[in-house]
């Protein structure tokens, strides 16, 4: 995915959150930063805080980010973080790569507040450019997993015990099919 596509993904999950300035945000699969980055004009800079299982991505990550984010190495599937201490859980072109997504998103609930969301957004299965894509990369790159369709993460979302799971399904361009699910824990 090229830079201008992750931006213009991550302007679009930007634009389905109501993140209030005290609230606490953790971005699973942070990568370089980009989220962390945007969000820094809605919440205060102490209260956001990125974990990626890459080290040379978390270290661009701390070369453009101020150094009050709190950046780990760790794994979507065994996050270091204690129980119930996020009031928003959002990944962001990263579920891909999960192995064991069931696991990322019980992770996700085990680290969210009670009545706190978690939010997704990643290619969507559902488009035909997608499923073409995630074939090929199936093959030759070891980091990706799989994409899943909107009806995959929904079952996923709801069988890990979040309510109110909706997903969008949108078009970035003529070839990046992009869903965002969100959910709230109960």
């Amino acid at each position: 995915m090229g830079e201008v596509q992750v931006q213009a993904s991550i302007q679009e999950t930007v634009n389905r959150l109501q993140i209030q300035p005290e609230q606490r945000v953790l971005d699973i699969g942070c990568g370089t930063g980009t989220l962390l980055q945007t969000l820094l004009s809605f919440v205060s800079e102490t209260n956001l805080v990125g974990v990626d299982p890459s080290q040379e991505m978390l270290n661009v990550a701390k070369n453009k980010l101020p150094k009050t984010i709190e950046l780990k190495q760790g794994d979507a599937e065994k996050l270091p973080f204690p129980d119930n201490c996020f009031d928003w859980v959002i990944s962001t072109n990263s579920f891909h790569y999960f192995s064991h997504p069931e696991k990322a998103i019980a992770e996700a609930k085990r680290v969210l507040k009670t009545n706190g969301s978690v939010v997704i957004t990643d290619w969507c299965h559902d488009y035909l450019t997608c499923r073409f894509l995630d074939l090929i990369l199936r093959w030759f790159n070891d980091a990706h997993f799989r994409t899943y369709g909107s009806h995959q993460c929904q079952v996923m979302l709801q069988q890990g015990g979040f309510r109110n799971v909706s997903i969008e399904k949108y078009k970035l361009n003529w070839f990046w099919g992009m869903m965002t699910a969100k959910a709230i824990k109960p």
